[in-house]
């Protein structure tokens, strides 16, 4: 539990301050750059005082100058601050929809134009957000999607959802495939505790969805990617 709190506190004593600079920075100038950034950084920090190590390979895998879509599968809360700093250039991300709401937090990420994402299961909630990463994607920012639609609760690969595979159809953007593993043992899902530890992620190479038929073997492309650079007992 110590960690957690040193990681909470990192956050907060980093956070608050840089989002007091830094959004209205963005909301003066347009550029959220510097914001983003920032969160980054902090990011980093967070997981170093928390003794978590990252190892991040195979990102020359991504194109350069090429807005993509990022799919990763999910196994703990540390996911994103582990994955996202990592990745090249800005992207975005579907978040569930309350995470919206939360102050301060919320509107930075309205700022750097993450996606809200309801799960009421309804078509007209989903084709919204698709729109939305559409919009995104034609900016040229990187969109990040963590395919299961929740973490797992054992490790192991769940089902994907269907969305980001539209998205992808739409857009027609190369689809990279991220593998991570570790941060399911670091802090397992519905635990409130951290233990040191290493993340590991893995970029694959570009899948793109003009190869594909259809969304359903564009998705067992990623996802056999995805499970190629996780351990054994993961592959689900």
């Amino acid at each position: 539990m110590i960690r957690a709190l040193l990681l909470l506190a990192t956050f907060v004593v980093l956070g608050l301050p840089a989002a007091l600079i830094f959004i209205p920075w963005a909301m003066i100038t347009g550029n959220v750059t510097p914001l983003y950034n920032a969160a980054q950084s902090i990011s980093r920090a967070g997981l170093r005082v928390a003794g978590i190590r990252v190892v991040a390979t195979g990102r020359e895998n991504v194109p350069a100058h090429t807005a993509c879509i990022f799919m990763a599968n999910h196994v703990s809360n540390l996911d994103p601050p582990a994955l996202i700093p990592r990745i090249p250039g800005r992207t975005s991300a579907f978040l569930k929809r309350s995470l919206m709401k939360i102050p301060l937090l919320g509107y930075g990420f309205k700022l750097g134009e993450f996606i809200p994402v309801a799960r009421d299961g309804r078509a007209e909630t989903a084709q919204e957000s698709v729109a939305i990463g559409q919009g995104v994607l034609a900016k040229g920012i990187h969109i990040t999607i963590f395919v299961e639609g929740t973490r797992s609760p054992d490790g192991r690969l769940l089902p994907f959802k269907k969305g980001p595979f539209y998205l992808a159809e739409e857009t027609a953007a190369p689809c990279i495939p991220v593998s991570i593993y570790g941060t399911e043992t670091i802090m397992p899902k519905r635990s409130l505790s951290i233990r040191p530890g290493t993340a590991h992620i893995l970029f694959h190479p570009p899948i793109l969805p003009k190869d594909f038929a259809t969304r359903e073997e564009l998705s067992d492309a990623v996802r056999a990617a995805i499970a190629s650079g996780l351990p054994e007992w993961m592959r689900g």
